[in-house]
């Protein structure tokens, strides 16, 4: 199959131009421009690494161009079954391709959808499908369509989110990714029982004031590795912002909230410094159960004003403050 503007545009070679006079052969220079548009749309796809590619119904009968063999890792012109090339992509992307195509062939006009793939040669690529489904008499017969390398868009794409959802002094979870986090835990079905811990340093402020940022900011550091190792099996550990931190995670009875809380301020009890100007660090943690169907706003107003309750009675230690409803005996 041609990769060129010819082959989706060049007319039967008995066509002849209309004008005021009747019929009459193409122009020397009409030709010309076609040639000159053909090539551009040669090198314009072969730039931006687009392929196209057809498959008859139901023979499954797959023809590609050179640049959907590259994209494979396959060499041109060689030979192609369904099976193995399906076989390329990654299983979740398999799976959606299989679903999506299903039903386009069922009763669609066609799909686009975004594919890991894994080469022939090893590499690991993201391609863009574009699908039509061609129909005759209402029966499927044939499917054609671009394939597209969007690798290096998926890749910054990648890098953005990381940016956006990562904390950038500890490495932990940012706030963005907490909310949603948040957000999702509220709103599913689970079974599993999850609470909402928030974590502030205590004394951080005189350690910012007396040590220095660098010494403020080498502290958080301390405070994250701390906090997961405490609680490594945590849905979630995230830097709110300041010194406050958050971990949401399974607890299913008021021992596990307790027990949680107390592995955590037990290992967030350190001392900072030099020997001559020694600063102690520890944590106060409000807790609060995530009830499935309560706003997250309210589960997190609730694990605030218990870590303020810890707060006002001496800090350095925890508290999930009682509450109405069927898990009232948890505090």
């Amino acid at each position: 199959m041609p990769n060129s503007l010819q082959y989706h545009c060049e007319p039967p070679r008995n066509t002849t131009t209309l004008d005021a006079d009747g019929p009459r052969p193409p122009a020397p220079e009409n030709s010309e421009q076609f040639n000159r548009l053909q090539e551009l749309f040669d090198k314009s796809f072969k730039a931006a690494r687009v392929g196209i590619w057809e498959c008859t119904l139901p023979e499954e009968t797959i023809t590609w161009t050179d640049t959907v063999y590259e994209l494979f890792g396959l060499e041109p012109r060689s030979p192609l079954t369904r099976g193995a090339t399906v076989a390329l992509y990654a299983p979740e992307s398999r799976k959606k391709l299989t679903e999506i195509r299903s039903a386009a062939i069922r009763d669609g006009e066609g799909f686009t959808l975004d594919a890991e793939i894994i080469t022939a040669k090893g590499d690991r690529r993201w391609i863009r499908i574009t699908a039509i489904v061609e129909r005759q008499d209402g029966i499927p017969v044939r499917l054609f369509g671009m394939k597209q390398d969007i690798t290096a868009e998926k890749t910054l794409f990648e890098q953005l989110r990381h940016l956006a959802e990562t904390d950038v002094v500890t490495g932990l979870a940012s706030r963005t990714k907490f909310e949603s986090m948040l957000d999702e835990v509220a709103a599913s079905s689970q079974s599993e029982q999850k609470a909402l811990l928030l974590i502030d340093l205590d004394n951080f402020k005189a350690v910012n004031d007396r040590l220095g940022h660098q010494a403020g900011d080498e502290c958080l550091r301390e405070a994250a590795r701390r906090i997961s190792q405490a609680v490594p099996d945590a849905t979630l550990i995230a830097r709110l912002g300041g010194d406050e931190f958050a971990v949401i995670h399974d607890c299913g009875a008021a021992n596990s909230v307790e027990d949680v809380c107390r592995r955590v301020v037990n290992k967030l009890e350190w001392w900072v410094g030099t020997s001559a100007n020694k600063l102690k660090v520890s944590a106060s943690i409000g807790a609060a159960m995530i009830l499935q169907g309560s706003p997250a706003k309210d589960i997190f107003a609730e694990a605030d004003r218990a870590l303020y309750a810890v707060k006002a009675t001496g800090k350095n230690s925890f508290k999930l403050l009682p509450r109405s409803g069927p898990i009232a005996d948890v505090a």
